[in-house]
């Protein structure tokens, strides 16, 4: 069936959880289109139902109670729209039963290996190992590791096109000898996609076309100095339909009601953000954080440091282990215990910090009962997105082995060569996803969460996604992208503000900034202090930002720099802390004075902590 977006009055796209299966119902009115009902239910992929479309109905059946409208006959949802009844698009979005997990392997850990791990990551899927030739583990060490991990898919790449063939065959011929099993059992053919030296195609066809099911795509390096990753994501996501969603429990019936794939979730949310920077012409960065999981997407100028570069590129990252309950205590772990202590504006215990941790691990589904309760997990919550932010940095670079003719700065500046691509300054909109941010007693604790942990330089908007609708309109943007990035500004998001940072360091108290909205006059915030300016919540307004010397906020040291911003529900927030570095007072004391301060002065909780 062919989707003409002309013709869609009405859209039902329903996201599969790992725990909950939403739908929302969207409809287009005088204004465009508008989200009008959302509802939920238990996903129903496990025992002792089996099958995931009874908790898509269930979902949908709250939606047709609360709208008062009919959208199904019986288990079947009627499309097109019949007057009243029906919709006219169903689509869906799915990450239950754990999502696509992956293996990727290349030549070289650090060229193919993680132009691999990009491509997989870019299509939805959680990365469990990167293998290359050069990783230091022996042969049996890899064959062992490939049987033991039992991934969905595996993605193999390797050497550029016309190169040497042999290495790229030595990869094929470890998986033939490891012949590991899928996840999903022994059942059917593991998924194998080939993406490398296409000089070695017909040798990997006779290696593996009988052992597995194997799929032959362009190269994703073809260039030392070009990457292509276009090809390998389109097929991981047919792969994961054909095989991994097929042998799922319902989701053949699933299949049958859209005329539009099936997407694993964080490919979807992926897409809804690289839309959103295309148009806008920003860099965007997005972050969903999960109970286990948290995923990183970015959009940057393809050269940062080229004014006239126009080439943006898209990375995704997905922090398996830090998430706010399963994986809870892996953020303890990771971050030490004294750097989530540091965000607390009261005296802890350790001992009884790490039991309140270890208790939201066992009990994953609790929320926060106290005051204290939630300034905690508010305080975990901006290390877990802080270490996937790091994450996110290291991975998202640009292409190593790239050879390139540099002037002699570049050259003495040896960090240059593979750098990250997330440009801080440069970052034009930053957006917030998952429980702990869309679902924080006040929107501007979500906003400073997202402060303390990704450190926005210059000037920075700030959003949340209000109901986490980024999947259902991720996928609906691949048939209909006006109808999604409408519903997304409309509905979707929720604009909190704007953040102006100067990047520097001085002493507390002393001159920092000054900044004048438009019609007001201006206010200087001096060096160490949060500041929340008032803007209208809707429409733009016009700052002047006249930072000190030794203080950078976009357009040079000293520099005075104008932006037009727009105002959200929280308003404008000078913060003046420093950057590069950032740093939180060593004594436990004066420390908890200063976020005690800070906190009065955004209005974060409606009592002293």
């Amino acid at each position: 069936m062919k989707v003409i977006p002309d013709d869609i009055r009405s859209i039902l796209a329903t996201d599969c959880g790992s725990t909950t299966t939403k739908a929302v119902l969207i409809e287009k009115g005088p204004d465009g289109y508008r989200l009008v009902t959302r509802g939920e239910a238990p996903t129903t992929v496990e025992a002792p139902f089996e099958d995931v479309t009874r908790g898509v109905l269930n979902a949908v059946r709250e939606v047709e109670e609360l709208r008062g409208r009919k959208l199904l006959d019986g288990d079947r949802i009627l499309s097109p729209q019949m007057g009243e009844e029906g919709v006219d698009l169903y689509l869906s979005t799915s990450s239950a039963g754990g999502g696509l997990q992956m293996m990727v392997s290349g030549l070289v850990k650090q060229m193919t290996g993680e132009s691999a791990q990009r491509a997989a990551l870019g299509a939805g899927a959680i990365v469990m190992d990167v293998m290359a030739l050069n990783d230091g583990r022996k042969p049996y060490e890899k064959i062992r590791r490939l049987r033991q991990l039992r991934p969905d898919m595996i993605l193999l790449s390797g050497g550029t096109d016309g190169g040497d063939t042999k290495r790229v065959i030595e990869m094929a011929e470890l998986l033939a000898a490891a012949d590991p099993k899928a996840r999903l059992g022994a059942g059917y053919e593991l998924p194998v996609i080939f993406a490398g030296n296409h000089d070695a195609q017909q040798v990997i066809r006779d290696t593996l076309g009988s052992r597995t099911a194997l799929s032959v795509v362009d190269n994703l390096r073809p260039k030392l100095e070009q990457e292509n990753l276009s090809p390998a994501r389109d097929a991981i996501h047919d792969l994961f339909m054909e095989h991994v969603m097929a042998h799922a429990p319902g989701y053949k019936k699933l299949m049958s009601w859209s005329p539009v794939p099936i997407m694993p979730t964080p490919g979807a949310v992926g897409l809804i953000i690289e839309k959103v920077a295309q148009r806008d012409a920003m860099a965007v960065v997005g972050v969903d954080i999960g109970g286990a999981t948290t995923d990183v997407f970015s959009v940057f100028a393809a050269d940062s440091k080229g004014e006239s570069a126009t080439e943006t590129v898209f990375n995704r990252t997905v922090s398996a282990n830090l998430g706010m309950s399963y994986s809870v205590s892996n953020v303890m772990a990771e971050a030490g215990i004294e750097n989530i202590l540091r965000w607390v504006p009261f005296g802890v215990d350790e001992a009884e910090l790490r039991n309140r941790i270890k208790n939201k691990m066992i009990r994953p589904t609790t929320i926060p009962q106290t005051l204290e309760d939630l300034v905690i997990e508010q305080a975990i919550c901006r290390e877990a997105l802080r270490l996937s932010f790091e994450q996110h940095k290291a991975l998202a670079v640009g292409l190593k082995g790239k050879q390139k003719q540099r002037d002699i700065s570049e050259v003495l500046d040896q960090s240059s060569a593979g750098g990250t691509l997330v440009d801080v300054m440069a970052l034009g909109l930053l957006v917030g996803s998952g429980g702990v941010l869309s679902h924080a007693p006040r929107r501007a604790q979500a906003m400073l969460m997202m402060i303390d942990a990704f450190l926005p330089e210059g000037v920075t908007e700030l959003a949340v996604d209000s109901i986490f609708m980024t999947p259902q309109l991720g996928v609906l943007s691949t048939v209909h992208a006006e109808a999604a990035t409408q519903v997304f500004e409309r509905d979707c998001l929720v604009l909190l503000g704007a953040c102006v940072a100067p990047v520097g360091a001085g002493r507390v108290g002393h001159a920092c900034v000054q900044v004048q909205v438009a019609g007001a006059a201006p206010v200087s915030v001096p060096f160490g202090e949060l500041r929340l300016l008032v803007l209208p919540a809707n429409g733009r307004v016009a700052l002047t930002i006249t930072p000190e010397r030794g203080f950078d906020v976009g357009a040079g040291k000293g520099k005075p720099l104008m932006r037009d911003v727009r105002g959200g529900v929280v308003g404008l927030v000078v913060d003046t802390r420093g950057r590069q570095p950032f740093v939180l007072p060593q004594d436990a004391a004066v420390r908890i004075d200063k976020l005690r301060a800070w906190n009065r002065a955004l209005g974060l909780y409606a009592k002293e902590v």
